[in-house]
């Protein structure tokens, strides 16, 4: 049965892909953060993706 993810991982999961999007397509440069995504924003947005649908299959994450 599935759990509804828990209020950490929801947040996690949800800044990193505002993040993302952000410097995607609005162009929004974030020093440390640009130079790891630069080219890597599909891996990242599959992360936050990831991490949210682990939190509604495993319980208490």
């Amino acid at each position: 049965m599935l759990s509804r993810p828990s209020y950490v991982v929801w947040i996690i999961s949800t800044v990193i892909a505002a993040v993302i999007i952000l410097m995607k397509y609005a162009g929004i440069q974030i020093p440390m953060l640009s130079d790891i995504v630069s080219g890597k924003s599909f891996e990242f947005l599959l992360l936050a993706f990831i991490l949210l649908w682990l939190g509604t299959i495993i319980r208490r994450m």
